[in-house]
């Protein structure tokens, strides 16, 4: 079994920046890609960013380009996001995730096996 942990969550202005990390730990399980995905209450689970490591690709939402960047360690299993000239409209729950093997678009949220428990973002203006 894989245990994700998140951290990094938490507040700031419009303008400002948080950084979000999230480390894959467990036996036995491969990683092909690790993303970020959001909530908003009364909102469906959204796709914001994934890299796929032995690729080396990152793609992200277009609401975020230029403003967040994902990037991480493939040997630790852990991936960052770090979230720039944040805007109220980035307030969600945010979520990690396992994509183990090559499934289906990184976008998709359904294509993951494990998530981890959610870290609140709250951006005020």
């Amino acid at each position: 079994q894989m245990q994700l942990i998140e951290s990094g969550g938490g507040s700031a202005q419009a303008g400002g920046s948080l950084r979000l990390s999230c480390t894959a730990r467990g036996r036995g399980f491969s990683t092909y890609a690790m993303g970020w995905f959001r909530q908003a209450p009364g909102k469906e689970r959204e796709f914001v960013a994934a890299i796929i490591w032995n690729a080396k690709s990152k793609h992200y939402v277009d609401s975020v380009l230029g403003r967040f960047t994902i990037s991480g360690d493939n040997a630790e299993n852990t991936v960052y996001l770090q979230m720039n000239r944040l805007e109220p409209e980035d307030s969600a729950v945010y979520y990690c995730g396992v994509q183990s093997t090559l499934r289906g678009p990184v976008s998709s949220s359904a294509e993951y096996d494990f998530w981890g428990q959610g870290t609140q973002v709250t951006v005020s203006s």
